[in-house]
């Protein structure tokens, strides 16, 4: 996959993570989680372009760490959501996959760069 490819792809999760947040309920409690999610769904992108930009390696490294994180976060508050009974797994498992994608696609960036810094 090319970079540019996985910015689109990247950008492409957040469109659909804010479309979906806009379709949850609007009680406290799912608020919080729908803020949550969207400031992490839509961190993935938003820091994998940062890291496109890294000025050495371990800038990169320290860069996809955070898109890691994000994509991980992510999951989390989606199977919140689940879990709560807020929405049916089948309703985000595409989320949710991508989300696993997108997160094992950065592991094996991160790895690779590991390996070349050595």
């Amino acid at each position: 996959m090319t970079t540019d490819e996985l910015k689109h792809r990247t950008k492409t999760f957040a469109v659909e993570i804010v479309k979906f947040a806009r379709r949850l309920p609007h009680d406290n409690a799912t608020a919080h989680a729908a803020r949550q999610l969207v400031k992490s769904g839509t961190a993935v992108g938003a820091n994998y372009r940062a890291s496109c930009r890294a000025k050495s390696g371990a800038d990169f490294i320290s860069k996809m760490t955070t898109v890691e994180e994000e994509a991980d976060e992510t999951l989390y508050w989606l199977e919140v959501l689940v879990e709560t009974d807020t929405v049916s797994a089948k309703a985000v498992w595409m989320l949710m996959n991508e989300a696993g994608q997108l997160l094992r696609i950065v592991v094996a960036s991160i790895k690779t760069a590991r390996g070349r810094s050595r």
